[in-house]
């Protein structure tokens, strides 16, 4: 018991270093040079709500953005590491997330590619996740800021606010 007593005041004592301009933490932290990634979630949550779409729809989308053409078995390949969805492929096609680039023809198979509003949504997200853009506050234009909001979407609008106001800060002239 003595001994645990004597390792805990010791390193309380070491917690704190001197040095030449005062007093030192142990525990410094260096600020990370790139931090787009810390609003990913609120970014990812305005899109679903703005677009429809889930989240392993989003990801799909995402992966198949940089993928250009594609066939349906390449699709159904990268689906496997998702939740299991029969009618991913399907939906997205109806609701034009992708297109048909190139029908089947004989031994060819179709190939499709990411939509233009695809493309766009994509592009806005990473526009957004790199400070370039803020989320809109519009209720017209963002449905997370409309009348009709449920609990989650209130919360998502206090961190939309804060997200914005760094973006806004970090492009501010000094």
């Amino acid at each position: 018991m003595k001994k645990r007593q004597a390792r805990k005041i010791n390193e309380r004592k070491n917690q704190i270093k001197l040095t030449e301009k005062g007093l030192r933490k142990n525990y410094d932290r260096k600020e990370p040079s790139a931090d787009w990634l810390k609003y990913f979630r609120v970014v990812r949550y305005y899109v679903k709500k703005r677009h429809g779409l889930g989240l392993g729809d989003l990801e799909m989308l995402m992966f198949l953005y940089s993928e250009g053409l594609f066939n349906k078995s390449s699709f159904l390949e990268f689906e496997q590491i998702f939740s299991w969805d029969a009618s991913r492929f399907n939906r997205l096609l109806e609701e034009k997330f992708i297109v048909m680039w190139r029908k089947s023809t004989g031994s060819e198979s179709a190939l499709y590619e990411v939509s233009h509003r695809t493309r766009q949504m994509i592009a806005h997200v990473y526009k957004k996740l790199l400070g370039e853009e803020t989320i809109s506050e519009d209720r017209y234009i963002n449905p997370i800021f409309s009348s009709e909001a449920n609990y989650t979407d209130k919360v998502y609008r206090r961190a939309i606010k804060r997200f914005n106001q760094e973006q806004r800060q970090r492009h501010a002239p000094e």
